[in-house]
């Protein structure tokens, strides 16, 4: 299916100079055919190259993600973010403004738009290039059709396999959710749609965009927790459970549905700790609609139903297993995860 990407803002944002959409993420795993495998059973459009894996979905021609092999724990390189034509020199503007240097190009990546860091320690890119974050709220796909007298559930041996259709938010950890929040509006002019105090934040686009382009939840350092990929039905959510399942990939969290968000979901656990997400109905905020933001206690804030988490959901394992939360951060987080 071919897309058409947005590449000019409307008038009623033109005065906003803001990044709208995540465009890539990039890092590194230490097996990139084991990567491939576990892409290819998600549903994703897992593309080699040598010594580098590129992420795409079958609906898209889209880059969304890249990943590269070198040794040690997964680890996030840096985030590409994308903005209009009109908003790069502004945001650069801006940036200098506030003292934040700009730094050389990753080794990974190009000399497109300019490159910062986060204070979180990994790099960001901003480029222009066309609006793959979503204009509209995802449409459902059609319930299936049958004739009278047969059901209406797949037979588990000719149910499709489930292939996501975009990305949908990337959650990064870091060790100050409220800094790091700060840093992406003022920087990027991200915008605050929901919190629940220092344990998690979500972030949208000024140009309209999914309830969140990014997280952040808290950490004892900065990494890369899970990216959440669009599906078309919550059967979906549920048939993309069973095909990691059936593909032995069998640690993971859900299916269940999120407070902040509202999304449906299911996170299948990769090789190396993080997650993958397949994620439905997410709360959409347009391009002409300011959102008033909220902050939800820790204990009503993650999901309103769903299995029990999983213990070291929330672990971030691109740091050594020695460099622990304190005792009374790591309950605010273990709270956040609780049952409402």
């Amino acid at each position: 299916m071919s897309t058409q990407f947005r590449t000019e803002k409307s008038q009623g944002r033109a005065a906003l100079h803001g990044v709208h959409s995540l465009d890539r993420f990039v890092f590194t795993v230490p097996d990139l055919d084991e990567a491939k495998r576990f892409y290819d059973a998600f549903g994703l459009d897992a593309r080699s190259e040598g010594r580098q894996l590129d992420l795409y979905t079958f609906e898209h021609a889209h880059r969304w993600g890249s990943l590269f092999q070198a040794p040690g724990p997964k680890k996030l390189q840096y985030l590409r973010f994308a903005c209009f034509a009109d908003d790069l020199q502004p945001i650069r503007d801006r940036i200098k403004s506030l003292g934040i240097a700009e730094r050389a190009p990753h080794p990974l990546g190009n000399d497109e738009g300019f490159w910062i860091t986060h204070p979180d320690g990994y790099a960001i890119q901003v480029v222009v290039n066309y609006k793959s974050s979503p204009d509209t709220e995802s449409v459902p796909l059609p319930k299936r059709q049958v004739e009278k007298g047969a059901g209406k559930a797949w037979n588990r041996k000719i149910a499709p396999k489930v292939r996501p259709r975009r990305l949908s938010h990337a959650l990064m950890f870091s060790p100050d959710v409220i800094a790091a929040t700060k840093f992406y509006e003022d920087t990027l002019g991200l915008r605050l749609s929901d919190r629940s105090e220092d344990v998690v934040a979500f972030m949208h686009g000024v140009h309209g965009s999914d309830h969140h382009l990014i997280a952040l939840a808290k950490s004892n350092a900065g990494g890369m927790h899970h990216a959440s990929w669009d599906v078309g039905s919550i059967d979906e959510v549920g048939l993309g459970m069973e095909q990691m399942l059936s593909a032995g990939y069998t640690r993971g969290w859900g299916v269940g549905r999120h407070v902040l968000g509202s999304n449906y979901f299911y996170y299948a656990r990769d090789p190396w700790g993080s997650y993958f997400e397949y994620s439905y109905d997410i709360d959409f905020v347009p391009g002409d609609f300011d959102w008033k933001s909220s902050n939800s206690p820790p204990e009503d804030s993650f999901y309103v139903w769903g299995p029990a988490v999983p213990a070291d959901f929330v672990t971030n394992f691109e740091v050594q297993p020695a460099a622990e939360l304190p005792p009374d951060e790591a309950k605010k987080v273990s709270q956040a995860v609780a049952s409402a």
